[in-house]
């Protein structure tokens, strides 16, 4: 018998409310400074915990650019969402594409030297791209992918991360499955595509998000690979907000922030049950 004890109820939730407030308080604070006015936030000392009343006004400036009430231009953040949208669309089915195909030959296919090959893929997770990003962008140099949205994405799509997850999980398909199917007659990719496809939704959901949240958040290398401001992703936008500039006008960065944040969020939320799915079912 399970005895419950009040004291310890009590004090799970006071710690779950210290961390969520934790969290939460930045949150908010970035948006009661998007919703003022850039002398409201610099002349108040401390900046007062109330939403302003210029909320429509930021985020207009925000996401079509124009010239603040100071004079300062501002460039639109839109076109910067959705250069950050295509990346992280392309660089997270790209890592699930190449990913699902390459976990399924190392599982379904017997061919020479197949466990060293796989342990060439795991070897990599030793390599990410901050450790080769000299000859990678020499190489997309080379090839004239600067300022391209190929030169954005394709260095980043392989994924050993997302391949071992795979396979583990196919793994864990029953035998009986795959003779079932050659005994109906089902070729490899018949059973790729009708059998192994829908069991690995869960999976292939919790990767989308991993994945999209990752290629949305790249800053180090679309820096190097991007000279064109046409092709800025917006956390390179946010970047350019806070440098070179005498006066920061800290609304129109703070709402920036906040539509930043509106994308990964809305992907999580839509997606929160297949991720947490995904991560956590074992009954295959």
């Amino acid at each position: 018998m399970i005895e419950r004890r009040p004291a310890l109820d009590i004090l799970s939730h006071v710690i779950l409310l210290l961390g969520v407030s934790m969290v939460a308080f930045p949150l908010y604070l970035t948006f009661v400074a998007s919703t003022q006015t850039a002398e409201q936030i610099s002349r108040s000392i401390p900046m007062s915990m109330m939403p302003g009343t210029n909320f429509w006004e930021s985020y207009r400036l925000a996401l079509l650019g124009g010239e603040t009430s100071l004079g300062g231009k501002v460039p639109a953040v839109w076109p910067m969402m959705q250069t950050s949208l295509i990346s992280a669309l392309v660089i997270s089915i790209g890592k699930i594409a190449i990913s699902l195909l390459s976990a399924f030959a190392l599982v379904y296919f017997r061919f020479p030297m197949r466990n060293f090959f796989f342990w060439m893929i795991f070897i990599t997770l030793m390599l990410p791209v901050e450790v080769r990003i000299s000859p990678t962008y020499e190489v997309v140099s080379n090839l004239g992918m600067l300022n391209t949205y190929a030169g954005l994405t394709v260095p980043l799509i392989a994924s050993a991360t997302a391949t071992f997850l795979l396979r583990q999980f196919f793994l864990t398909v029953p035998d009986e499955l795959v003779e079932a199917a050659r005994m109906d007659g089902a070729g490899p990719m018949r059973f790729f595509k009708d059998i192994l496809l829908p069991l690995s939704a869960t999976n292939i959901a919790a990767l989308f998000v991993i994945q999209f949240i990752y290629g949305w958040n790249q800053y180090l290398w679309p820096l190097l690979v991007t000279t064109n401001e046409d092709m800025y992703p917006i956390v390179m936008g946010i970047k350019r907000m806070l440098a070179g500039e005498a006066y920061t006008e800290w609304n129109i960065v703070m709402a920036t922030a906040i539509l930043a944040m509106l994308p990964p969020a809305l992907v999580v939320i839509l997606m929160q049950k297949w991720f947490v799915k995904g991560l956590v079912d074992t009954e295959k």
